[in-house]
Order: C-alpha cells, then structure tokens, then sequence
C-alpha cells in the first residue's frame, strides 16, 4: 500500500512553493520523518519529510511549481533497507560474472556488423585518417581486426600538377571566447523580490536624500571597547547595532518614517521592528528585529548574528521575516559607494549605508582626512514630506558623530 505525500500549507499567504531539491532519490528506503526533499516559497525554504518508512516513489520533479495539496510523491510500503540495498550491486555483479561467454563462432559474427572494426583497429584507424570502409576485414563476419588495422595505409590524392599554383587555404574567421547561452528557471524567491521591486517603483512616490557621516567616533568607540564588549556580552561590536539605535532614536523624532499607507489611512508604530538586508544564498532577505528600541547594542549583536546564521543556512521563518516598520540595508559591505535603495513595502522609508573611504574635509578651517560613509534615505513621499527625510537622516548623522548620544538619549 503506498501513501501519497502533497505539499503541506507552509503559510496564509503562500498558495504555490518551488520544488527546489530532492534529498532522497527515486527508489531510495526512506525512514519515517526522514527529510526527503526542500520546498521553497517566496518567504523561505521548508523541508519536507517522509510520513512513514518505505521506498520513495518521486512524482514531481526539481523545480516544479506546485500548488499547495499537490502530490509530490509517494511511499511504497517495504522495499529495500540500507543493508540489502548495498549487498545489490554485489549480487548483480556476481550474477554478470556467472553468465558463460558465448563461444561458438555463428554467435560472435551475429553480434558485430560485417566490416566493422574492433575498438582497437578503430583507434588505430582513426590515428592514421583512414575511412575503415575502404578497408576490408579478415576477421569473423569481414570484421576489421588489429592486424588489419595496422597494416591500412591510407590512399594518396593524386599531386596537382606544376603549372598549376596550389591555392592558398581559406582562412576561417573565429571569434574569441564562448558565446553559450544558459537558462535557469527563476526560483519562487526571485520572482516575488521581482514584483514587488516593480511594484513599489509604480505604486510610490520614491525620493531618495543623501548625507555623509563621520565614522571616526564610532571607530575608534569601538576600537577602545571591542576587546571587553566580546568578552562581557560573547559577540562582536559591528557598526549595525550603532545604526540601528540611532534609527530606533531617529523614529522617535519622526514617527511618519515609521509609519505606513493602509487604503486612505497612515498608521503609525509606537515600537521599531528593524528589518536587515541579509544576503542568502538563493536571494536577499529582510529578516526583523522586533521592538529594537529597547534593545541594547548587546542585544541587537547578538539579534544580528542569530538572524544573519539562519538566512545563510535557509532556516528562516515567515514569522522572523514578517513584519518589519524600518529596513536598513548594508551594500558597504559588497564595496557600493553609492546607492539608491528600494523601499521595502509596506514600509515607507529604508536606509542604505555604504563603504567607509578616507577622504578631505574641512574641520574647524583645517583640512583633514575622516573616514567618511554616505547614506541614503529611500522615502514614500505620499506620507513622509522633504522636511522630515532630510530631518530624519540628519538626526542619524548625529546620533553617530556623537556616540554618546545613543546612551544618554539626547
């Protein structure tokens, strides 16, 4: 009796997931609970597991779309155990290895074509450039045999005669390098990051604002208290949890860019649950760090690192990737120097940081050098005015100039 296994609901929202890889193979004994495959939806990837013990029979295949309910395959009750399935191979080389050779003259010339050659005289033949048709075969049947092979010489083309010049070779144009194209399907992922892209370009009133920050307080902050921080707290001190304090304090002061448009309606959030741009390896992903404001920098650390694991291993939740009133996203760390950013909808404002490069600049009637970062505020200008984003983004600049700020709230 077999038992056929559909795609479980993973979520609300999800009516279709991506058959992304298949663990278990067709004709593989799989135990109960065992993982037999991933599925991935727009959100995450789900494992699915072996509801009872028996050999799988896979019905759809890698990169398949598939509804929710839909059959992806089914478990044959028995079938081979680990231990009978590594004693088969043995068993069918044993019973090759006792089947008789068959011997008698009329078999071998029935098994090859007449004037065909052995794979040694072919390989010889092949070598010298001779066509094993203008070759005749002393073998069983006319087969061209080693000997024969050997002693073909290959017939010369008549020489054209004196007074005619030989023509000189065509030359053949080539193009350097390959020109192969590939395709691959795009995985459920991609194509929701896609549309929502489009979406919130065609849908929003997308203004982008740009300032720069001296990085040298909180580098050298964190130059002094790195060392005792790791030891007191057991994570690293990033820049992250700088940034995202400063924008949980900047939120308090301008609570529109918190907020969001749901019909004719703005609702604001009196909590900051900050999204991270993570890069995973089947795409970007945006996981929260619920009620940030009142975090610690320990504590967003520690927040950062957790979610960052599980985005590399595809062990993220929907509930950890839901959500979300802020986002902030890092392309420093690829080396961007600029950036326009996308707005993360619903939300209604994101904000880029970028590489820290030394540069000039005017201090106190002196030029110097600073470690400088651009950054940019990504805005719907529907619900957040001009006043407010260059407000916003000002107030992050000196909550990180002045990291004393961050502590004292001022």
């Amino acid at each position: 009796m077999s038992l056929v296994i559909k795609v479980p609901p993973v979520g609300e929202s999800i009516s279709e997931v991506t058959l992304s890889q298949w663990i278990k193979k067709d004709g593989d004994y799989v135990e109960m609970d065992e993982v037999i495959a991933e599925l991935e939806s727009d959100k995450a990837t789900f494992e699915l597991t072996a509801e009872k013990a028996g050999t799988l029979k896979t019905i759809a295949k890698e990169g398949d779309t598939l509804e929710i309910g839909a059959p992806v395959c089914s478990i044959e009750e028995g079938g081979a155990t680990s231990e009978s399935k590594d004693a088969a191979p043995e068993a069918s080389a044993a019973k090759e290895e006792a089947m008789p050779l068959a011997g008698s003259t009329e078999n071998k010339a029935s098994t090859y074509a007449s004037g065909s050659p052995s794979p040694a005289a072919a390989k010889i033949l092949a070598e010298k450039g001779i066509d094993p048709a203008a070759v005749s075969g002393s073998g069983v049947g006319g087969r061209l045999t080693k000997e024969d092979a050997s002693k073909a010489e290959a017939v010369k083309k008549p020489e054209a005669p004196a007074s005619k010049p030989a023509l000189a070779p065509a030359v053949k144009a080539t193009l350097p390098g390959s020109r192969q194209e590939r395709r691959e399907k795009m995985s459920s992922l991609r194509k929701t990051v896609a549309k929502r892209l489009v979406a919130v370009r065609n849908e929003t009133a997308m203004l982008t604002t740009f300032n720069e920050v001296d990085m040298q307080p909180v580098m050298e902050l964190r130059a002094k208290y790195k060392d005792k921080f790791k030891e007191k707290y057991g994570v690293g001190l990033g820049f992250m949890s700088f940034f995202t304090k400063a924008v949980c304090e900047a939120l308090k002061d301008f609570p529109s860019v918190n907020a969001r448009i749901e019909g004719e309606e703005i609702v604001f959030n009196d909590f900051a649950d900050i999204s991270i741009a993570v890069s995973a390896p089947k795409g970007l992903v945006v996981p929260v760090i619920r009620n940030a404001e009142s975090m610690s920098l320990a504590q967003i650390e520690a927040s950062v690192m957790e979610l960052a694991g599980k985005a590399r291993d595809s062990k993220l939740t929907l509930e950890e990737m839901t959500g979300g009133t802020f986002t902030i996203t890092n392309g420093g760390v690829f080396g961007s120097m600029m950036s326009t950013p996308i707005i993360n909808a619903p939300q209604s404002a994101i904000l880029g940081m970028h590489n820290i490069v030394e540069r000039p600049v005017a201090l106190n009637g002196q030029v110097v050098i600073r470690p400088i970062m651009y950054l940019a505020l990504s805005y719907d200008h529907r619900i957040i005015d001009g006043r407010e984003s260059v407000g916003f983004l000002v107030r992050v600049k000196q909550l990180l100039e002045d990291p004393a700020r961050l502590l004292l709230g001022v």
